[in-house]
This record gives structure tokens, C-alpha cells and sequence, in this order.
């Protein structure tokens, strides 16, 4: 009764909105899967959530360094979340160097949870630290609840008969039951996961459900005061509905597989390994049973190339690359403009030029994708907002592809790929189908072939190889317009050209008018975002209403061609704000189309916006 109490008593000391908890520790520590499963528990007891993976570029840096840090951050509670939180209040530290590289985060008076287990000499030395920040009063401005998580976890799996290395890495599933329980979480999900993943070794599924018991158990009984105790979030309301948890990656591949059933077309995946791209090609490779063919190529080049193939040949082409494998598919991409096939290139953009931030995340591939080939190659250009958002514009793309004969971008970047949110899954009867149609005899006058005749939207007729009669020359080099003969005439150049270029624009017609996320259609300022911006901008923007200013949100899914009425939108608003994880590349084409005096607000560190980030930035605009 007396714990029922105590228990009763501190799970009412706390009913947050929502919490940022993030996990740090070596990058063999397992961070990303109790992250993973800490999600499933969010996800279980209803809550919304945003979640941002944050690991090493190295395959597998020294232990204990600064370097080799992997961290977990996710953002629950009973209220809608758009961004995995600006500042943690729980940081969970397994190493002094993960309490080094993430302390900087936490919010003063945040809990910090250390395993004293590993701050030995040796590592506190790796740490760059010449004393421990658990002794010294370094950390007075934080809770910090520090204890031997290595020994306990050693003492839980005992029985089992591990060896200390083996023990030991049952650490994150012993931190993962305490952190369960501070949360009040249910842990027979956990069981049940652990069971599974390791059905061919029994005894290490019995161990990692000790170690992960034991954690709990510890929050249970331990004395530990004020600074750990239960807190319950409500599950957030919601309609009734099928809901999952989704990364962008896999929406991606979901939507590229439900693009290509509504187009009635086979699909085929060209791809290399790439982080952080190289998600989708795992995730497709499973979907074989709907009439998926996935490739793994010798090369980027190679990649694309047979993706257009595959399209020549009557398949929706796809390929998909981050940072330097997109500048080695551009010789390719241009290909596809000019033989005119449909082909979806996905973009997940990472830091930097060349091998730049392998895991961190970026928007500086917009230019590229816009303007970045050689000769006048217009390419519709969409991108995603959300990792949920994903699935719809991997749709869009197979749509705007297949109905205009056009290689078409997707841009998503490192967060979006990586990140997870819950997802209400769609109905498959609210897509409009937009099957294709083959040529199957000769379309010009008296019996002749034309193809590269237009239809009403400027797209050629798709023609499959071996259709009787139908024999044809196909490739890079300049065509007669109609008959695709080779053509080097300065006519026919500035014809297909023009005709290109207007094919492209004519998207347009057919993407819905931009609308205003949130706020008025005119005013003192508007923040614009494209990308994986709109969750920090969304909150913002929220937030400055809420104290009464005059701001409002715009988020730009087609990015080329940009919507119709985009232009008149942002001329009834006295200033423009533009946040980019770049140097102010759609500020740049926002001028050069509409000229209006668009304002940039850039961030190249390889982390997202922080929602404090963006409210400074409308206080400076309306200053």
C-alpha cells in the first residue's frame, strides 16, 4: 500500500504537455535502437511524437571519443508535435564524452542521467576532460543522477552466463527500462521485440529482458528523491484510424510503390549505397510482391542509367542518391530530359559539398536540382515537409513523371530520411488513379510515326521497344521535332527547347494554388519554408501569434514549377522571411521569379532549425 502510494503521489507531481528526452552514448552502445524502442513505447501509449537520430559519419570511431558519439532525441506528449524539440529535459549520458557533446542542449534545471560505470580515467581523458563533471560543480545548474549502470546491468544478466562484454551490452536495455518507467510505459511490447530479434539465442532475449526489467525495477524501488519520479503524458487526441510509426525513408518507398500502382506500372530501383539515401533501397527490396525490381548497381552512373532504361522499356524508373552521388547522376538526368521518359529521382540531401556531412542534414542541394545541369534542363522539383509528408509527394512525383514524360526531383534531406512520426495510413481509394497509355500504332499523317507528336500537357507518346511498326531513334543528341530524326538545325534545337521548357512549366496547371499554412493571405510578415523546415517554422509561427504579432506561415511543396498564385500570395505581405539549412537558395529564386524582397535566415551547421532559432528571427524581421 505504502508503494502504491508513493507511486500515486509522484506521478502527480508532473503533467507535462510534452517531453524531450535524448540518448547519448558511444556509437556501440546502442543508442539508435533504444531510441528506436522508446519511440514503439511513445507510439503505444498514444502519444504524438518527432524524432531526430543524430550519429557519427565514421563506420566506427574510437570508443569513448568525442567524435563517436551517437545520440537519440525525440519529442513526446499529449499535445500535436511537429519537431523533436528545441533543448532535452532528460539527457540520459553513457559515457563522459556523450555528456560533453550534448550537455550544451539541456535546458538548465534538466535531468541528466550518467553511468559512473564509465567515467574511469581513461575515458574521461578521451573526453578532453581533466576532472569529472560529476564531482567538480561543473553541472550545479542541472539535476544530475549519476550511478554505476555498467555494474547494474552485469549484476541483472548474471544468471545468464555472459561474459563482461556480452553483459554489458545490455546496458541500453537496462537504460530503456528506467527510462520506461519514469514515463509510465508498458514493457510486454518490449518483450515481446526482444524475444523476436533474438529467437535464434534464447538466452540473450532472456538477458536483455532481465537488464531491461531491471531498469525498471530500479525506478521502482530506489530512493532517489526529487530529481527522478513517474510522469504520465495522455495519449494526444486523434481521429480514429490505422496508425504506424513511419521514417521518411520508408514513406518514401511507400509512396513510390502506391505511385506506381496508381499509374498501372511495374516498378524499377536503380540505386547505389549512399548515406543517407541507402535506406530506401533496403526498404524496397521487401516489397518485391508488388511488382517491385530493385538493383544494386556497380556505380551512381550505373544506377540511373538503367533506371531510365527500365523506363525506356515500360517501367516507372526510379533512382535515389544524396550529396555527391546526385552530381554524378546529372550527366544521366539530362539524358532523361532530353529522350523524354518518365524517371523519379530522389534526393536526400545531406551537409556540405562533396563527401561533406555524411549524416547530418542539409538543404543545399536546391540549386542543384533546379538549375544544376548543363543546357536548358527544366525538371519539376518537389519536396517533402515531413517524414509522413513523404508518402504523398513520392505519389506526386510517379503523377508528374508519368503524365508529362519528365524526370522529376524529390527532395527530402537527412532529417526527414532518418526522423519518425506517428502516421495515419491513408485510404488507398482517396488517390486518384492516373494510368498511363502505351502507343501502340503509327500517329502521324498517311501511316507515319511521330514520336515526339504532343499531347494537350506538351508530353510525347511513351512507346515500348519491339512494338510492331513502332521502331524508333531514341538519345542525348538533338531531334527533329515530330519525327525524332537527328536534328542539329538551329529550328529545330530552338523548337524542342521551347517545347521542353514549356512542358515543365505547364506542371504547374495541374499542383494546387498555394495556400497559407497558417495566418492571414496578407500582413506585416510571412515566414516561407520549404523542406524539413516546417515543423521549427509551424511552432514559431504559433507561438508569435499567440503573443499577438502579425506573422504568418507559407510551406512550398512544388518548388519547380513554383504554384500559380504563389507570387500575388507574398506581394500582400510587407516583409518576406526565409529560413533555409543552406546560404539562401530559395530566396534566390523566389526574387528571380517574383521579384519581391524575400529576406534570408540561413543555418548550415548540419542540425535542424530550433523553434527558438526562427521566433528571434520574426522578432529581428518585425523589430
Amino acid at each position: 500500500m505504502a508503494t502504491q502510494l508513493a507511486e500515486a503521489e509522484a506521478s502527480s507531481k508532473n503533467h507535462p504537455e510534452s517531453v524531450v528526452v535524448r540518448f547519448a552514448g558511444d556509437s556501440g552502445d546502442g543508442m539508435q535502437l533504444t531510441g528506436g524502442q522508446f519511440t514503439l513505447s511513445s507510439a503505444l501509449a498514444g502519444n504524438d511524437f518527432a524524432t531526430f537520430p543524430d550519429f557519427p559519419a565514421e563506420i566506427r570511431a574510437p570508443q569513448g571519443t568525442l567524435f563517436g558519439v551517437s545520440a537519440f532525441q525525440i519529442n513526446f506528449g499529449s499535445t500535436e508535435i511537429d519537431t523533436a524539440g528545441d533543448a532535452p529535459d532528460v539527457l540520459v549520458a553513457m559515457n563522459p564524452a556523450a555528456l560533453k557533446t550534448n550537455l550544451g542542449a539541456l535546458k538548465p534545471g534538466g535531468l541528466i542521467i550518467a553511468d559512473t560505470g564509465e567515467f574511469s580515467k581513461r575515458n574521461l581523458e578521451k573526453a578532453k576532460y581533466d576532472v569529472s563533471p560529476l564531482e567538480d560543480g561543473s553541472l550545479a545548474k542541472w539535476q544530475v543522477l549519476a550511478f554505476d549502470i555498467s555494474a547494474l546491468t552485469v549484476e541483472a544478466v548474471k544468471p545468464f552466463g555472459l561474459g563482461n562484454k556480452d553483459a554489458l551490452r545490455c546496458k541500453n536495455m537496462w537504460t530503456l527500462g528506467l527510462a520506461l518507467w519514469m514515463f509510465d510505459r508498458d514493457r510486454a511490447p518490449l518483450h515481446d521485440w526482444l524475444n523476436a530479434k533474438f529467437r535464434k539465442n534464447p538466452v540473450l532475449a532472456e538477458a536483455n529482458i532481465a537488464a531491461l526489467n531491471a531498469g525498471h525495477a530500479y525506478g521502482e524501488t530506489a530512493e532517489l528523491g526529487g530529481q527522478l519520479h513517474k510522469v504520465h503524458l495522455d495519449a494526444v487526441p486523434a481521429p480514429s484510424g490505422l496508425y504506424r510509426t513511419i521514417t521518411g525513408a520508408e514513406a518514401v518507398a511507400l509512396g513510390l510503390v502506391a505511385g506506381a500502382q496508381l499509374a498501372h506500372l511495374p516498378m524499377f530501383f536503380g540505386g547505389y549505397p549512399i548515406t543517407p539515401a541507402s535506406s530506401i533501397l533496403h526498404y524496397l527490396v521487401g516489397l518485391k510482391e508488388f511488382g517491385v525490381t530493385t538493383f544494386q548497381a556497380e556505380d551512381e552512373i550505373a544506377a540511373i542509367a538503367s533506371a531510365i532504361g527500365a523506363s525506356y522499356a515500360g517501367h516507372l524508373g526510379v533512382t535515389s542518391s544524396s550529396g555527391p552521388g546526385i552530381a554524378l547522376k546529372t550527366e544521366a538526368m539530362g539524358l532523361a530530359a532530353m529522350t523524354e521518359l518518365p524517371l523519379v529521382i530522389v534526393n536526400s540531401q545531406r551537409g556540405g559539398p562533396s563527401t561533406g556531412l555524411p549524416t547530418k542534414t542539409e538543404q543545399s542541394d536546391l540549386y542543384q536540382a533546379v538549375y544544376g545541369r548543363n543546357g536548358d534542363t527544366p525538371m519539376p522539383v518537389i519536396a517533402a515537409r515531413s517524414p509522413g509528408d513523404a508518402f504523398d509527394c513520392a505519389i506526386e512525383a510517379c503523377r508528374i513523371a508519368t503524365q508529362y514524360m519528365t524526370p522529376v526531383i524529390l527532395l527530402t534531406d537527412g532529417y526527414i530520411a532518418n526522423a519518425a512520426e506517428p502516421w495515419a495510413v491513408p485510404d488507398p481509394a482517396s488517390y486518384a488513379e492516373f494510368p498511363v497509355s502505351f502507343l501502340e500504332q503509327r500517329n502521324g499523317p498517311d501511316g507515319t510515326l511521330l514520336p515526339y507528336a504532343r499531347d494537350a500537357k506538351g508530353a510525347r507518346p511513351w512507346i515500348k521497344p519491339g512494338t510492331p511498326g513502332l521502331t524508333h531513334r531514341i538519345g542525348g543528341i538533338e531531334k527533329n521535332p515530330g519525327t525524332g530524326n537527328l536534328d542539329y538545325s538551329p529550328a529545330a534545337h530552338q523548337t524542342m527547347t521551347d517545347a521542353r521548357k514549356a512542358k515543365v512549366d505547364g506542371v504547374a496547371k495541374s499542383i494546387p494554388a498555394q495556400e497559407v499554412t497558417l495566418g492571414n493571405t496578407s500582413g506585416k510578415l510571412v515566414v516561407v519554408g520549404w523542406g524539413s523546415t516546417f515543423g521549427p517554422i509551424h511552432q514559431a509561427v504559433r507561438r508569435a501569434r499567440a503573443k499577438g504579432q502579425d506573422v504568418s506561415h507559407i510551406h512550398v511543396r512544388h518548388i519547380w514549377p513554383l504554384p500559380e498564385n504563389l507570387g500575388d500570395l507574398l506581394r500582400g505581405y510587407e516583409r518576406i522571411l526565409v529560413p533555409e539549412m543552406n546560404t539562401g537558395q530559395f530566396k534566390t529564386v523566389l526574387r528571380d521569379q517574383f521579384l519581391v524582397d524575400a529576406k534570408p535566415y540561413n543555418k548550415v551547421s548540419g542540425q535542424p532549425f530550433t523553434i527558438a532559432e526562427i521566433e528571434a528571427a520574426i522578432e529581428g524581421a518585425l523589430g
